[in-house]
């Protein structure tokens, strides 16, 4: 990917940004995703690409979405995969609540997982992490795993969770290993990108 795709990706999630601000705080998730996805559309519709969006979100709750197989740009040349969440945490923005943010991603034709929009377990950790947890291990080993990389104590790691009944099992297991949690509602990928800018670990699944 060039550096002029780049910014004119710095574009599309202004764009989408701006227009869903003007909802924070309404009540009004739907209007609010709307406005971010019909403001995304537009931009990437000025775009010198032939995209495809193969991962979109919206399809599981009839929420606005870039649907999958949508073609977007304005080429027949350069073509693009697209990964895409217009708003992410759209009741966060509808309350009023920090933590809602626009995401795009962009690969070579190809160069994502073509997959429907379903939850997926996921692991998301700091440096420390790398090589030493496994999506298929459960949650008390690898804070066990994560602890002796740290160097540190299991209590002494905070495990950041979506607050959903599908994780009661997880958030037992997590307490009975002995790490705390801090429990959120929505904005997943908001914590990651912060958690990077703090090199804090996290272990959000689904």
């Amino acid at each position: 990917m060039n550096r002029h795709l780049a910014l004119e990706l710095a574009r599309v999630t202004e764009a989408a940004a701006l227009e869903s601000g003007r909802w924070i705080g309404k009540g009004d998730k739907i209007a609010a995703d709307d406005a971010a996805t019909t403001a995304m559309r537009n931009v990437l519709g000025t775009m010198d690409i032939c995209g495809t969006v193969v991962i979109g979100e919206g399809e599981m709750d009839e929420a606005p979405m870039l649907y999958i197989g949508e073609k977007v740009g304005s080429s027949k040349y350069q073509a693009v995969d697209i990964a895409v969440d217009p708003l992410e945490g759209t009741i966060l923005c509808a309350k009023g609540i920090n933590g809602a943010i626009t995401t795009i991603a962009l690969a070579p034709a190809g160069g994502f997982l073509n997959a429907p929009d379903m939850y997926m377990d996921k692991i998301i950790v700091g440096p420390e992490g790398r090589g030493i947890i496994d999506i298929d291990a459960s949650p008390a080993e690898n804070l066990r795993r994560l602890a002796k990389g740290k160097n540190c104590n299991i209590e002494d790691l905070t495990v950041v969770l979506l607050d959903r009944p599908r994780h009661d099992d997880i958030v037992a297991d997590i307490r009975k290993a002995g790490a705390c949690i801090h429990m959120i509602t929505d904005g997943d990928v908001w914590y990651w990108v912060s958690a990077e800018l703090r090199r804090e670990c996290l272990l959000p699944q689904r």
